[in-house]
């Protein structure tokens, strides 16, 4: 059975060179070749079809080289391959992740703007590929100081348990095994609740006790991560309940983190377009650590044309 590569999608950037380092370890750890990728967009053709003078040829990509001397010269036994596809890196880059078993960027390339702190190709990737997909952010990012945390390497993730995401459950039990890492599993609740005023002439709702409420979500959780404890009995798992919003708990919990996994935004009915869940995109935007983007189990197959 082939085993599908770890893809770096690079441009030649400081954070794409981290990036490429990043999905490099993660091949290791999978025993997984490395697909090196720099998407190349050309300029615009003539009304005449030919190229325009000064496009680039496609032999002898300067990125992919640049590339190539920086593996080399960490001397990994990882096997390597170079790809230089032509179009858009939005829309290329997604459509490479059929063929992956991960993707790893930088949180922004070379064409970004200086003021933006994700990419737009960062976000079309963690929005559209059917793989997993961790974008790298730039050191330094400074995040509000959360609760202390056990010392040692820690992978981060978020659960909902009103619309749990299995697949970013399961990833990040995975990854913390590999990488012999604690598991910090976050779930966060709302808190005060919504207040709900009575018509005229009805009776006060009674008053929510916040222990009760934390006292339920700890129960629910701890029954949605007993599959995946039992799969992976070596992990050792924190689980947090903070009230308040889960992106800022998942940010906060990034700092000096291995990793912070999340589940992309589900398809809905009334909306059956890619998107990406607010609390993805915060954390996506300020988290200190790499964060990983998990598509759901079942995506709907799209139509040609």
């Amino acid at each position: 059975m082939t085993t599908l590569p770890v893809v770096a999608a690079i441009d030649g950037s400081d954070d794409s060179l981290r990036a490429l380092d990043w999905a490099l370890t993660a091949a290791r750890l999978r025993t997984a070749p490395l697909r090196v990728v720099h998407a190349r967009q050309y300029a615009p053709w003539t009304q005449s079809d030919e190229p325009v003078a000064g496009a680039p040829e496609p032999a002898g990509d300067p990125v992919l080289e640049q590339a190539r001397a920086r593996l080399e010269n960490r001397g990994t036994r990882t096997v390597v391959e170079y790809m230089a596809p032509q179009g858009p890196p939005a829309a290329v880059l997604p459509e490479l992740g059929s063929d992956a078993q991960l993707m790893v960027l930088g949180s922004r390339g070379r064409g970004g703007f200086a003021s933006l702190l994700l990419g737009s190709n960062s976000l079309a990737a963690a929005r559209d590929a059917p793989c997993p997909v961790v974008v790298v952010p730039r050191p330094g990012r400074e995040v509000h100081e959360g609760p202390p945390v056990a010392p040692g390497p820690r992978v981060v993730v978020g659960l909902h348990i009103d619309s749990p995401a299995q697949t970013a459950l399961a990833f990040a039990f995975a990854e913390a095994e590999q990488r012999s890492a604690r598991l910090h599993v976050i779930s966060a609740y709302p808190w005060p609740p919504v207040q709900i005023w009575p018509a005229p002439g009805e009776l006060m709702p009674p008053a929510v006790d916040e222990n009760v409420v934390e006292d339920e979500i700890r129960t629910e959780a701890a029954a949605l991560l007993a599959v995946h404890r039992q799969r992976h009995p070596h992990v050792h798992v924190d689980l947090s309940t903070p009230p308040g919003e889960a992106a800022g708990h998942l940010v906060a919990a990034s700092q000096d983190a291995e990793l912070v996994v999340v589940g992309r935004h589900r398809r809905r009915l009334l909306a059956p377009a890619r998107m990406i869940g607010s609390v993805t995109q915060a954390v996506l935007l300020h988290a200190a650590s790499p964060v990983a983007v998990i598509p759901p189990t079942a995506e709907p197959a799209r139509a040609d044309g």
